[in-house]
């Protein structure tokens, strides 16, 4: 899969379903839709060994498509599971601690800062990359115009790359993307049919590779 650096690119979280299994296929025939980045694995809730179960089923999927597997908030899970990555949706102090601890070994990011003051005080523990919106936060259609502002001002102002949360609609890719962050991300809008998977993935490419900024141009 060739991978487009110099524009925005696709982030997936996976939906909440219960069958591993399933859950599989439903990943691996979405990144056969065009492009992924990387795929964020939330817990929703569920224990550990069940977490550890989906993972397992996950991200040798994953991996296989060219993605990065990004496991959301267990550590010791993320570490059996040979995930590429930590996910964390924490302040400075959390972030700090998890990129001391594991990098550069895994990616770790997220943070969710909700404000400037925030985000700057994430970023001084130098993440892999910073997160706008919270990846279980997709309840409406659109992003909130918060984070299409703040991801904007990161994306202008500092170097660490960031990822825009999006909402339950892939409509607003454009405006998305227009933000100049270097990663947008999708949830419920990619996964609430599985069956249109593939098929949102392609269009969400589509509309980066007409529509996104070129990086450095």
């Amino acid at each position: 899969m060739t991978s487009p650096a110099n524009r925005c690119r696709l982030v997936l979280v996976t939906p909440d379903i219960a069958d591993a299994g399933e859950l599989a296929e439903i990943m691996a025939n979405a990144l056969r839709g065009g492009d992924v980045a990387s795929v964020i694995i939330p817990q929703h809730g569920i224990d550990e060994k069940s977490f550890q179960q989906r993972c397992e089923a996950l991200i040798p999927v994953i991996q296989a498509a060219g993605a990065a597997a990004l496991v959301a908030g267990d550590t010791r899970v993320a570490g059996r599971v040979r995930a590429d990555g930590l996910h964390i949706e924490a302040g400075p102090t959390a972030m700090a601690e998890a990129v001391e601890r594991h990098a550069p070994g895994l990616i770790v990011g997220g943070g969710n800062a909700k404000e400037r003051h925030a985000a700057l005080s994430i970023g001084e523990a130098q993440p892999d990359y910073l997160i706008f919106g919270s990846i279980a936060g997709d309840i409406k259609p659109e992003p909130h115009p918060k984070n299409l502002a703040l991801a904007e001002w990161w994306a202008d102002m500092i170097e660490i790359p960031c990822v825009l949360m999006g909402g339950t609609s892939t409509a607003f890719v454009e405006e998305m993307a227009a933000t100049d962050a270097e990663f947008i991300a999708f949830g419920q809008a990619v996964f609430s049919q599985p069956a249109d998977a593939p098929r949102l993935v392609a269009e969400i490419n589509a509309v980066l590779d007409e529509k996104a900024p070129r990086f450095g141009a």
